[in-house]
């Protein structure tokens, strides 16, 4: 049986109350859950131990984020929970940057060591998909996951390889909250089936 672990990074911060993140971070757990899915969960801002943390990676199959964007990328607690958790694993996620003494300019970002293990993003932003898709908005048409390069990249490093991003748009000035659940689920069911 596949082994989930699911990741919980919306905050009470500012003008958001993690209401919807705390939704969809529920919605993927019931769904994980109807689909003979082992679940494991961290809710970040509940605080949490950096060496279990470090163990639920290595038990799992599949890792999914789900936090808000805020001012472009993620909130500082995600920030500062992988810094934690990967910094902590001690040689258990990584065994080196990939280099060699014999040639140290090659195989950078190569010394990973989750290779068989995936993960995902499930992104709640207040930007319309058109911001992201449209070569005349925001940001260029470059799509969503090059927003996040830099969490791609860190995963990356360790090893883990990517499922597609799942993404709500427009959810302060337009919440469609019923169809971020339906999208949500189907997009789990396509992507861990």
């Amino acid at each position: 049986m596949e082994n989930i672990f699911l990741i919980n990074g919306g905050k009470k911060f500012g003008n958001s109350d993690g209401r919807l993140n705390k939704t969809l971070h529920d919605v993927a757990k019931q769904t994980l859950i109807e689909m003979k899915k082992n679940v494991s969960e961290t809710v970040i801002d509940n605080d949490y131990n950096t060496l279990d943390e470090v163990q639920k990676y290595l038990n799992a199959d599949v890792v999914i984020y789900q936090m808000p964007a805020w001012w472009m990328g993620e909130p500082w607690i995600v920030k500062k929970y992988i810094d934690e958790v990967f910094s902590s694993s001690d040689g258990k996620f990584f065994k080196n940057d990939g280099r060699s003494s014999v040639n140290p300019t090659k195989n950078y970002g190569k010394g990973g060591l989750l290779k068989n293990k995936k993960y995902m993003f499930s992104l709640t932003w207040n930007a319309p998909i058109e911001a992201f898709n449209d070569k005349d908005g925001f940001f260029c048409g470059v799509g969503v996951d090059v927003v996040y390069m830099h969490l791609h990249k860190a995963h990356e490093f360790i090893g883990m390889s990517a499922l597609p991003t799942f993404i709500c748009n427009d959810v302060v000035k337009n919440p469609l909250v019923n169809e971020y659940i339906q999208n949500y689920k189907n997009h789990l069911r396509k992507v861990l089936s």
